[in-house]
């Protein structure tokens, strides 16, 4: 399964780039494919209803509109722009007075100051940067049996959370987390950045060394193609593509930038330079004074730090066991890395557990802690421990050489080859310059520069693409993750080079937000049309805007939003809300992998769903059970599903009953005793408006049916239901509050909820 799994994620995304001593001639198709022609900008074209453009993207639109004699939709109502724009860019629903100050407000600009108000709504950040994170296959955990934590990656989600509530230029943030460590030395923020690569899963302790370290690098190279450049190139892993113009040499070129790139977790660098120079010398001053005491412990620990070394390296293969043992001064560049990802199987922690410590000799061990006595009389001197962060950075300025795997069997080493780029689009080797003062190859910093390079049409299009896609439920080429020969042709490719063209000039996310969001495309009633979807029934042409669910987290973030119960803090570790009684898993009850320990403080247990740590062998029940994104690998856009568990869980789930409880417990303070009023609060809560009158008629009849039903209970010392509003004054007010839970219950799971329009 291990072997399958690494399969699969090199599968997704190989992208290396080479060129053969006898280049495969490509075909005409392969050379003429639309995504890796150069990015020509062209000028909207001219069309019959030019009053309906707003923004250029409505002449692409309309012109494909025109020529099929299909009209688009009329505009949407503004409750349903407000909400359809307040879940698209910030995952939640606009507030009673967000809508009220949107409906009073005729003037010409009152849209776009809505969509620039979201923008700088922190919760923008949130919502985007977890879009983000899917592709980047994010995760708090290794993965495989063990799925062990990883302590300190949340900084990267902070970092992209960030990135995009700054509006980080997108080549900007293509570099920092290809090179930040090379291209901004000392920067806490970019080195940060570079968790991206980070992100593989990690079968810690797999016997055989060698394989481990090139499935990492395999998934490193895989993920970076597939995020950056949207195409398959893993299947050149084994063999030339099958299908897109990539060559097997193409994969390892790509391969061959990270050939020196090693995990470097540890202290973050302080960003102040002032500050950063006292902690220097602070730090000097207690190693000086500190010096003798702790080269007499290390002394001490030697014959432990031996037995380490050899029982950690047993099921290793025996070029590895020499790396580990060899002087490092003699060890070359490959045996170098090799015994770097070696380390902390074979070397002790820096401060061993009494456990470790129980091994050593009596007169040794009585030694060791009158030792660690005496450095403790210097604590007060020592410098405060820095913050850490889990990212790669390259081991020297020497990388080790990259080889063509024979079929892709690290056993079958053909010729070495160099960093390079794709055949198709530049046949050359990378122009490689090592970074002034730095112990890093520079062959990242080359990478990256390629990646946001105007002459590369890939990245441009695949972020706009994908952006395309979020807005709209499908992106202009429908395949965000594939534009290869295998994926999806775009409906509108003149409409996606306008934008990427556009956004190259100054790679900013949110300015392509508001030229999307500001189109009457964007603002279209999601009403049918016979006729239109007779003649265009996947609305491929966009005639109307396409009504789709939310997504798990936003569907979790409103709800807790409309129960006044969500807690906006931002930032900082993962958090454990509790588990459904009955989850079954083994890291449920694992303190060694970390677990899923529920938060004893509730308001961190409602804090938004970006923030819920992510388990890779344990993912909370509900966001799964709504399509979660798979994190063993770069996922391009979420599956859509209905299911059975999705019902159920709305059903019986005790925090959809907790949610509904706090949202009648809103509803009884807002509207009082008047049982009108309350239906009518109930429903601008939920959907941001007023109940019809025969909603009004049908609520009423249901609350009067429920008030008897509940009052036999109660009379029978039974539960009214399994969440009741609190400080009733008497059994009726409890009894109206029981059943408006039930009310509030139903609101929350029905589809008008859960679905933009």
């Amino acid at each position: 399964m291990r072997r399958f799994c690494a399969l699969v994620l090199v599968g997704l995304a190989g992208w290396t780039l080479a060129f053969a001593a006898e280049p495969r001639a490509f075909s005409e198709r392969q050379r003429n494919w639309w995504s890796l022609k150069p990015i020509v900008r062209p000028n909207p074209p001219a069309v019959k209803a030019r009053n309906w453009v707003a923004t250029p993207v409505d002449a692409f639109v309309l012109a494909k509109l025109e020529a099929g004699g299909l009209a688009p939709n009329p505009r949407a109502d503004r409750r349903t722009l407000l909400r359809r724009a307040t879940i698209d860019l910030t995952g939640l629903l606009p507030t009673e007075q967000e809508m009220q100050q949107f409906q009073a407000d005729t003037s010409p600009a009152a849209w776009s100051k809505v969509v620039d108000r979201l923008l700088a709504s922190p919760a923008y950040g949130e919502r985007w940067g977890r879009h983000w994170l899917d592709v980047a296959r994010y995760a708090d955990s290794n993965g495989f049996k063990a799925d062990e934590t990883r302590p300190h990656i949340w900084r990267y989600r902070d970092y992209v959370v960030k990135a995009f509530n700054d509006d980080k230029p997108y080549d900007q943030f293509i570099r920092e987390q290809i090179a930040g460590d090379e291209l901004s030395p000392g920067n806490p923020e970019a080195l940060v950045a570079m968790g991206f690569n980070r992100h593989w899963i990690d079968e810690t302790n797999a016997a055989g060394l060698l394989l481990r370290r090139q499935e990492t690098i395999d998934e490193m190279t895989s993920a970076t193609g597939a995020v950056f450049l949207g195409m398959t190139v893993g299947c050149a892993r084994c063999h030339d593509h099958k299908f897109d113009p990539i060559l097997q040499k193409d994969y390892y070129r790509l391969q061959a930038f990270f050939a020196n790139t090693v995990v470097g977790d540890g202290p973050l660098p302080l960003s102040d330079p002032v500050e950063r120079r006292a902690y220097e010398a602070k730090k000097a001053d207690w190693e000086a004074k500190t010096r003798d005491i702790r080269a007499e412990m290390d002394a001490i620990l030697e014959p432990l730090r031996a037995a380490r070394a050899q029982s950690g390296s047993n099921t290793f293969e025996d070029d590895v066991k020499a790396a580990i043992f060899l002087e490092p001064a003699k060890r070359d560049p490959f045996q170098a890395v090799i015994a770097r990802t070696a380390q902390p199987r074979v070397e002790l922690p820096g401060d061993p557990d009494a456990r470790t410590l129980r091994t050593l000799k009596p007169d040794a061990s009585a030694r060791y802690a009158e030792l660690k006595k005496k450095l403790a009389e210097f604590e007060a001197i020592k410098p405060a421990r820095l913050e850490e962060g889990q990212y790669m950075v390259d081991l020297s300025a020497s990388p080790p050489p990259t080889y063509l795997l024979k079929g892709g069997n690290l056993q079958a080493r053909l010729e070495e080859v160099k960093p390079g780029f794709l055949t198709i689009l530049d046949a050359s080797e990378a122009t490689i310059t090592p970074p002034a003062g730095l112990d890093s190859t520079g062959r990242r910093s080359a990478l990256a520069a390629w990646l946001t390079d105007a002459k590369n049409p890939l990245p441009a299009r695949v972020m706009v693409n994908r952006i395309w896609h979020y807005h709209f439920g499908r992106g202009i080429a429908a395949t965000p993750g594939d534009l290869g020969l295998m994926g999806s042709r775009p409906t509108h490719p003149e409409l996606l080079d306008y934008l990427a063209s556009t956004f190259q000039r100054g790679w900013s996310v949110k300015a392509l937000h508001r030229t999307i969001m500001l189109s009457n495309t964007y603002q279209q009633s999601s009403a049918a049309n016979p006729a239109s979807a007779k003649a265009d029934p996947d609305n491929t042409l966009l005639w109307r805007y396409q009504r789709r669910r939310m997504e798990a987290e936003a569907i979790r973030d409103s709800m807790l939003q409309v129960s006044g119960l969500l807690n906006p803090a931002m930032g900082g570790p993962g958090v454990f809300p509790p588990l459904p009684p009955g989850t079954i898993s083994e890291l449920s009850a694992t303190a060694a992998a970390g677990g899923w320990r529920p938060e004893t403080d509730p308001s961190q247990a409602n804090r938004r769903s970006v923030y819920i740590f992510v388990r890779r062998n344990l993912r909370y029940p509900m966001l799964q059970d709504f399509d979660l994104a798979n994190t063993f690998e770069s996922h391009a856009a979420r599956t859509n599903t209905v299911t059975a568990s999705q019902s159920l869980d709305l059903l019986n789930n005790d925090l959809m009953l907790d949610w509904a409880r706090g949202m009648a417990g809103r509803v009884l303070k807002d509207a009082g005793p008047d049982p009108l009023a309350q239906v009518d609060r109930a429903f601008r809560l939920a959907y941001g408006r007023r109940a019809t009158d025969e909603e009004q008629e049908l609520v009423t009849e249901f609350l009067e049916r429920q008030m008897p039903i509940l009052a036999e209970r109660f009379s029978k010392g039974g539960k009214a239901t399994p969440a009741l509003p609190t400080d009733m004054p008497d059994a009726i007010d409890r009894v109206r509050g029981a059943a408006l839970v039930d009310l509030s219950h139903m609101l929350l799971s029905s589809n008008e909820f859960l679905y933009i329009e």
